[in-house]
């Protein structure tokens, strides 16, 4: 198993539970109330751990007990986080407000997250030694391009989900490996409403794209061509908070565990020559990935993030590899 590198945000999550959504300056009663361990980044580590991935956490949480709460939840789930930094003050924090219908809204405050402006060398260290790296768009910006460039340093698959959408430096995208918007994300970031043809254009000059579409499945693209429409698993929603980060983090589980997959600099070597279109097979970059490959991460990540939406909360409701192996037996 090769290991993934998630540079992201931990946040905890303050979540109510309520009828409908409330409309400017109105009052209304909720049902319930929880808080539940978050972030886009953690969400993504914690689900990529269940599914068996070895996981290191980059990040930051603050001196209060939400920070030493996330810290501990980092451990029992088996992920490394000697490169999570408390800093002074409040760890970040997401409020949530989830809807009966399943849907859901949310404030994120950044907190400690805000303060991961760069890696040290032992974050770098850390992205160096790994096969896959995790990047969200909940630190700032230039955390995320430090964390590209030390990953294409090392011949290390970037996947990136832009979410929530924030200005990015020209010739981001086009630098990481794959990119996981949701439908709104892709509109925003390339002015296409058609779910299809934002794949085809995030997907150009030879990077993966996977636009995810709740319960219409997917669009996957590679190098300016869709490859299908992957369709969802049909469930009863109760919270679909977490799902999009259990969807990337089981894809990426998925693609870690691959046959003759090698991490580092040795990812590099494994994508020379290999093809540059999606007739090809084989896609050239820091590791090679089959469309065979991708189409089968795909289908584990469905189904985790289709069990995910059933449970409430974030991390509360990520599957374990047992129940998604136990259905695609």
């Amino acid at each position: 198993m090769n290991r993934i590198a998630v540079l992201g945000s931990a946040n905890m999550d303050l979540v109510v539970r309520q009828p409908r959504p409330a409309n400017p300056g109105e009052t209304i009663i909720g049902s319930a109330f929880m808080t539940v361990p978050g972030g886009k980044g953690l969400n993504q580590a914690v689900a990529a751990a269940r599914l068996g991935a070895s996981v290191d956490f980059l990040g930051a949480v603050g001196t209060d007990a939400y920070g030493s709460e996330l810290r501990a939840l980092l451990g029992s789930e088996g992920i490394r986080s000697s490169g999570l930094a408390t800093m002074p003050g409040a760890t970040g924090t997401a409020h949530i407000a989830v809807v009966d219908s399943g849907e859901n809204s949310i404030v994120v405050v950044p907190g400690a997250n805000a303060t991961v402006t760069g890696l040290s060398e032992a974050q770098r260290e850390t992205i160096g030694g790994a096969s896959h790296l995790l990047l969200q768009c909940e630190l700032p910006v230039s955390a995320l391009v430090a964390g590209v460039a030390a990953a294409r340093a090392a011949g290390v698959f970037t996947v990136f989900t832009p979410a929530p959408v924030v200005p990015l430096p020209d010739g981001f995208l086009a630098g990481v490996d794959l990119v996981v918007p949701n439908r709104l994300e892709s509109a925003a970031l390339t002015g296409e409403s058609d779910p299809v043809r934002a794949a085809e254009a995030l997907s150009a000059g030879g990077t993966w794209a996977i636009v995810t579409l709740g319960a219409e499945g997917c669009v996957v693209a590679f190098d300016g061509s869709v490859l299908g429409l992957a369709p969802a698993r049909p469930v009863r929603a109760v919270d679909t908070t977490a799902a999009g980060d259990t969807f990337v983090g089981a894809l990426v589980a998925r693609l870690s565990a691959g046959s003759g997959r090698t991490s580092g600099a040795g990812a590099a070597a494994a994508g020379a020559g290999a093809g540059t279109g999606a007739d090809a097979g084989t896609v050239a970059g820091p590791a090679t990935v089959s469309e065979a490959e991708m189409i089968d991460a795909v289908r584990w990540a469905t189904v985790a993030s289709s069990l995910s939406v059933t449970r409430p909360g974030a991390t509360s409701s990520m599957p374990t590899l047992a129940e998604v192996s136990a259905i695609l037996r």
